[in-house]
C-alpha cells in the first residue's frame, strides 16, 4: 500500500446502489469497501466504465476493477481477452477472473432499448389485430367474467373489479386500470361500448368519472357475444399471469374485427397507432364480402363499408383520405360537427347556428370557450351570443348571429379557427404475429379472418374431443342397459369397487371411462325409457361427430360459419350511421369560403385603375340631375367601364390586344368612392402598353353559355364559354386581331339569345346568335357590320332567350295595330348626355354584313356612347324596373331609372340625361337591375 494515500477516507459502495436510465443493467460482484489505491485506479478509469450496478458481495474477496481499451494487450500470464470499447473486466488477487458478462456499451444499450421498446409495444401501447384489444383492456373484460358480471346480474363497484384485475393479471397502477375500465364504457368514446357503467363516467366536457369507490359496472350483452362466448372451449391459449399463480387468455375469441369496429389509440415507443371505429352492420357487410370473394378490392370492399362510423357522428368531408388510410393504412379525414340553421327573430331576421354534433375526440366545454374567446378577441366577427344548451337529450350549442351576418361565412370561420372542423389522423397500426405493422383495410380483415378460422377449428376440435368421449361412455352404457343381469351379477359378487370395473372390463370388454361410467350409474337409468335416451343420444352425438369432422376438411364450411355468426350479431346488435359521408369536397376551406357572396359595384378606368365598392355607393337619382362623382382620377384619366357582380364571381379581363385574364372579384380591394383605385398590373400580369377594354363577371362556366366578342373594326366571333374556365397567370388567347384593330366588347350569350350592334353614326343591327358560327381562341371572326366611313362600333348588346318571344308578339301587334310601345326597348345613350328608348319591335332581323338601319340621328358633334336592351324586369304598371348607370370622362357617375326616359321613335333626339357643362362627354354606361333602398334614401333623392 502506497503510503501518501493512507489517510484518504475509505469509499463505502451500498449494497443496493444502481444506475438506471431505461437501459439493460451490468451487475458484478465487487468486494467490501475499496482501498484507496484501488479507489485511485477506478477514478483513473472512471472514463471507460460508464454504468455500473453493485450487487450485494456473496463472499468476501478482493478483486481489482480496472477499464481497459481495445487496444491494450494480453496481459503477461498469456490470458488473451477482447474487449471493446468502454468494456469492463473484474479480476480476483489470484488472477482467475469473476462473474462478468463483456459488453460493448453501444450494443447493450441498442438492444436494452430495443427491448424496452418492444416490450411497450406488445405489452401497453399497441392492440392485437387479432381481437382489437390492448393487454389492459383484455384483462379487464377476463377479470369482470371470472367474477360473473355478465350483463344479466346485477352491478358490481368498479373498485372490486379494479381490485381484480390488480391482484390476478395487471401489476400496475389503479388509476390507469380505472381510466381504461371508464373508457369501455364511454359512449362517445366507443362506437360500441364493451362496458355498461351505472355512474358518473365522464362526459364529453372533458369532465371527471367518479371515483371508482363510487361506480358500478358489469359487461355488456354484444361484448358477451362478440368476445367471451367461446373463451371455454380450448379456442385461444392460455398463459401464466405475473405471478404464475394462474392463467389468463393471451387472446380473446372475437367474432369481429373489434378493431375495425371500436378503432384504438395508443402512442408507443417509436411508434403510434390511431385507428377509427366503424359501423357494426357494414363491418359484418364487408367482412361477409370478403369471405364470398377473397380477391374482393378495395373499393368493391367500400361499398359495403364507406368510411369510419364515430360515435359522435359529425360530417365526414370527401373519401380521398378515406381511400388512402384504408390503402396504405395511414391517411387523414376531414371530420365536421353537424350544424343548421335556425331563424331566431322573423321581424328582424336574426338567424342562429345550432350545433347539434361535434367532431370525433373534441372537447364541447373547450369548443364553447374557444369560440367565445375568438368573438373577444375580435377574429371571428358576425356573433352576438353563444350559449350551451346541451341536456339529457343531446347536445345543443347555440350561436346567435349579428343582423346581416351571413350564416354560411361564419361558419366557414368557425370550421377555420375552432375544433368544429379537424383531422382524423389514421395510423393504423397493429400487433400481428408478435410484430407491430401497419395494415390497409383488406390486410386488417384478411387477419382477423385467418385468427378467426384457428378459433373455429379449434373449438370444432374441442367439441368433436367431447362428443367422442361422451359418445365412448354413451356406448358402454348401452352395452350395460343390454346386459343388465350380468353387470348385477358381476357388481353384486365383486369384493372392491377396483374388482367390480375389473370384472366388468373383462367381461363386456370395456374401457376404464365406460366401466366406471356403469358403476357411476343410478337406479333410475336403469328403466327402459333411459335406455331410449341414451341411444338417441348416441345417435345424436354420432352425427354431431361428422359434422364436426366435415366442418375440419372443409375451409368452404368454415368461413360459411363464421359469416353466419357475424350475421347473427347484427341483427342482433347493429345500429344506423351516425357519421354521415359528404362527396362535395375534401373539407379544404379557401379564402372564397370566408367571403360573403355580396354584390358589388366595380369601375374601371382607362389608364387601368379597378376598384370595389358596395351597391349602394351611388344613391337614386332623378333624370337630368349633375351626379355624384365616382372618385379622383389620375391626371387624363377616365372612367371606361363600370358594371355589377358578386364576389364570388370569375371576372374576365379582356384586353385590347385579345389577351384574356381572370381573378375572382373578391380579389379587388374594397375602397371609398373617392379613392383613386388599384392598378390592374397589382392584379394582373399585363404587358407593357396592354389596356383592358371590357370586363365579363361569371358566375359558372356553362356548357351551353358563349362569348360574344366584337372588336372596333367590326369582326365578331362567338366562343364557347368553357374555353376560359381554365386560364393561366399570364393570361391566353381570346381573339386573332389584326394591326390597327382592337377588341373592345365582350358578352355572355346562348344560341337562342339575339345580339344588338350598333354604331357610333347610330346605325343599328338586330341579329340571331345563332347564324354566328362558334369558332375557337385562336381564330379572328367573320365581319358583323358594314361600316361607313370614319364610322366605328360603338356599343353592343344582348336579348336574352326569355325575351324573344315577347319580342315576336309585340313584332305581331306592331304590323297589325300600328305604334308599339311596349317592352322590350333600345336604351340609346349618346356622348353629349342625351338618351332615349326605342321599342326593339322597330328594327327588323337582319343577317350580318350589313350597314344596318338608323337607331338614333345624331347631330354632327354627337355620337353614340352605349346601347342596352331594356325591359327585362317590370314593374306592376309594366314600366322597366331597371336603372343605369352612367360615367362621365371626369369621373362624374349618375344613377337613374330607365323608366324615366321617354319613349321615342327611331329618328328622335332623345331627352336629356346628365348634365355635361364641366364633365365632358359620357365614357360609360352600365345597366342594373333595381335593388331594394331605404326609405330615407328615396325620399333625399325625391327631394
Amino acid at each position: 500500500m502506497n503510503p501518501s494515500c493512507s489517510t484518504r477516507p475509505k469509499l463505502q459502495l451500498g449494497p443496493s446502489m444502481a444506475f438506471s436510465t431505461g437501459f439493460r443493467l451490468l451487475r458484478y460482484q465487487l468486494s467490501p469497501p475499496l482501498t484507496p489505491t484501488r479507489f485511485s485506479r477506478l477514478r483513473q478509469g472512471i472514463a471507460e466504465l460508464r454504468f455500473l450496478s453493485v450487487a450485494p458481495p456473496r463472499a468476501v474477496r478482493s478483486v481489482t476493477v480496472k477499464a481497459r481499451r481495445r487496444e491494450e494487450k494480453a496481459t503477461e500470464e498469456g490470458k488473451e481477452a477482447e474487449e471493446g470499447n468502454g468494456s469492463v473486466i473484474v479480476k480476483e488477487r489470484d488472477g482467475k477472473e469473476g462473474r462478468i458478462v463483456p459488453s460493448e456499451l453501444h450494443k447493450e444499450t441498442t438492444d436494452a432499448y430495443l427491448a424496452y421498446a418492444m416490450s411497450v409495444l406488445l405489452g401497453r401501447a399497441l392492440p392485437d389485430v387479432r381481437d382489437g384489444l390492448k393487454p389492459v383492456h383484455r384483462r379487464i373484460l377476463f377479470a369482470m367474467h371470472e367474477l360473473g358480471l355478465s350483463s344479466r346480474k346485477p352491478y358490481r363497484k368498479c373498485a372490486r373489479v379494479v381490485g381484480e384485475v390488480l391482484g390476478k393479471f395487471h401489476p400496475h397502477g389503479d388509476s390507469a386500470v380505472y381510466d381504461s375500465l371508464v373508457r369501455m364504457a364511454q359512449d362517445f368514446s366507443l362506437r360500441c361500448p364493451l362496458i355498461r357503467g351505472h355512474g358518473n363516467f365522464g362526459s364529453i366536457d372533458a369532465d371527471p368519472p367518479a371515483a371508482m369507490r363510487y361506480t358500478e359496472c358489469r359487461l355488456e350483452a354484444l361484448t358477451e357475444a362478440m368476445l367471451l362466448t367461446d373463451l371455454e372451449q380450448n379456442t385461444v391459449d392460455f398463459v401464466p399471469n405475473f405471478d404464475n399463480s394462474q392463467k389468463e387468455p393471451s387472446l380473446l375469441p372475437a367474432r369481429i374485427p373489434n378493431l375495425l369496429l371500436n378503432g384504438s389509440y395508443g402512442i408507443a415507443v417509436g411508434m403510434a397507432t390511431n385507428i377509427p371505429p366503424h359501423n357494426l352492420g357494414e363491418l359484418v357487410d364487408a367482412l361477409s364480402e370478403l369471405i364470398r370473394n377473397p380477391e374482393a378490392t378495395l373499393r368493391e370492399l367500400l361499398e359495403y363499408m364507406p368510411g369510419p362510423d364515430f360515435p359522435t357522428g359529425g360530417l365526414i368531408m370527401g373519401n380521398i383520405g378515406i381511400l388512402e388510410a384504408y390503402r396504405t393504412g395511414r391517411g387523414r379525414i376531414v371530420v365536421r360537427g353537424k350544424t343548421d340553421v335556425e331563424l331566431i327573430d322573423p321581424k328582424t331576421n336574426r338567424t342562429a347556428i345550432i350545433i347539434t354534433e361535434i367532431p370525433y375526440q373534441k372537447n364541447k366545454a373547450s369548443l364553447v370557450e374557444k369560440i367565445a374567446e375568438l368573438v373577444e378577441n375580435k377574429s371571428l366577427e358576425g356573433i352576438s351570443d353563444i350559449r350551451d344548451e346541451s341536456d339529457r337529450s343531446g347536445m345543443r350549442i347555440v350561436i346567435e348571429l349579428k343582423r346581416g351576418s351571413d350564416p354560411s361565412i361564419v361558419l366557414n370561420n368557425l370550421y377555420r379557427l375552432t375544433d368544429l372542423q379537424s383531422n382524423f389522423s389514421c395510423n393504423m397500426v397493429g400487433i400481428l404475429n408478435g410484430q407491430p405493422k401497419q395494415m390497409g383495410l383488406k390486410e386488417l380483415l384478411q387477419a382477423f379472418l385467418d385468427f378467426r378460422c384457428s378459433v373455429v377449428e379449434r373449438r370444432a376440435r374441442f367439441k368433436l374431443l367431447q362428443a367422442q368421449d361422451r359418445s365412448h361412455i354413451v356406448e358402454g352404457i348401452i352395452v350395460g342397459h343390454d346386459n343388465l343381469d350380468g353387470v348385477i351379477d358381476i357388481i353384486r359378487k365383486a369384493s372392491s369397487h377396483g374388482m367390480a370395473s375389473a370384472n366388468l372390463r373383462k367381461e363386456f370388454n370395456l374401457s376404464d371411462k365406460q366401466a366406471e361410467a356403469i358403476l357411476d350409474i343410478n337406479l333410475r337409468k336403469l328403466t327402459q325409457l333411459e335406455r331410449n335416451k341414451f341411444v338417441e343420444e348416441g345417435k345424436s352425438l354420432l352425427e354431431q361427430i361428422s359434422k364436426l369432422r366435415e366442418l375440419l376438411s372443409s375451409k368452404k364450411q368454415i368461413l360459411q360459419l363464421i359469416e353466419q355468426e357475424a350475421i347473427e350479431l347484427k341483427n342482433k346488435f347493429s345500429t344506423p350511421r351516425r357519421s354521415m359521408l359528404e362527396d362535395s369536397d375534401s373539407g379544404i376551406l379557401d379564402d372564397i369560403d370566408f367571403i360573403p357572396n355580396e354584390e358589388m359595384l366595380l369601375a374601371l378606368s382607362e389608364k387601368g385603375y379597378v376598384k370595389r365598392m358596395k351597391p349602394n355607393t351611388f344613391n337614386l337619382q332623378n333624370r337630368g340631375t349633375i351626379g355624384k362623382s365616382v372618385g379622383k382620377l389620375r391626371v387624363n384619366d377616365t372612367m371606361s367601364d363600370f358594371l355589377v357582380c358578386h364576389a364570388h364571381d370569375h371576372v374576365l379581363y379582356f384586353s385590347d390586344k385579345g389577351i384574356v385574364y381572370s381573378a375572382r372579384a373578391y380579389k379587388i380591394p374594397e375602397c371609398t368612392r373617392t379613392a383613386a383605385g388599384t392598378p390592374l398590373v397589382q392584379i394582373l400580369s399585363l404587358s407593357g402598353g396592354e389596356r383592358i377594354t371590357s370586363i365579363i363577371p361569371v358566375s359558372e362556366f356553362a356548357g351551353d353559355q358563349y362569348l360574344l366578342m366584337l372588336t372596333v373594326n367590326g369582326y365578331i366571333k362567338k366562343v364557347s364559354l368553357s374555353y376560359f374556365s381554365s386560364i393561366r397567370s399570364i393570361g391566353i388567347i381570346a381573339i386573332q386581331l389584326v394591326p390597327g384593330d382592337e377588341l373592345k366588347w365582350v358578352r355572355c350569350c346562348t344560341n337562342d339569345d339575339l345580339v344588338a350592334m350598333a354604331s357610333q353614326n347610330g346605325m343599328v343591327i338586330l341579329s340571331s346568335c345563332k347564324i354566328i358560327r362558334a369558332l375557337g381562341r385562336n381564330t379572328r371572326g367573320s365581319i358583323a357590320m358594314r361600316l361607313k366611313e370614319g364610322d366605328k362600333i360603338a356599343s353592343m348588346d344582348i336579348i336574352p332567350a326569355t325575351m324573344r318571344k315577347e319580342l315576336e308578339r309585340v313584332s305581331e301587334a306592331h304590323h297589325s295595330h300600328g305604334k308599339g310601345l311596349s317592352s322590350p326597348w333600345l336604351l340609346f345613350v349618346s356622348e353629349n348626355g342625351f338618351g332615349k328608348r326605342v321599342p326593339l319591335s322597330s328594327f327588323r332581323m337582319l343577317p350580318l354584313n350589313r350597314v344596318g338601319l338608323i337607331g338614333y340621328k345624331f347631330s354632327s358633334e354627337d355620337h353614340l356612347a352605349a346601347v342596352f336592351v331594356v325591359g327585362f324586369s317590370l314593374a306592376e304598371d309594366g314600366e322597366s324596373d331597371e336603372q343605369v348607370v352612367l360615367v362621365s370622362q371626369s369621373g362624374t357617375v349618375n344613377r337613374i331609372k330607365v323608366r324615366d326616359i321617354s319613349i321615342q321613335s327611331r329618328y328622335a333626339r332623345g331627352v336629356i340625361l346628365m348634365r355635361l357643362e364641366y364633365t365632358g362627354k359620357i365614357q360609360s354606361a352600365s345597366l342594373i337591375s333595381a335593388t331594394e333602398t331605404e326609405p330615407e334614401e328615396v325620399e333625399a333623392a325625391a327631394a
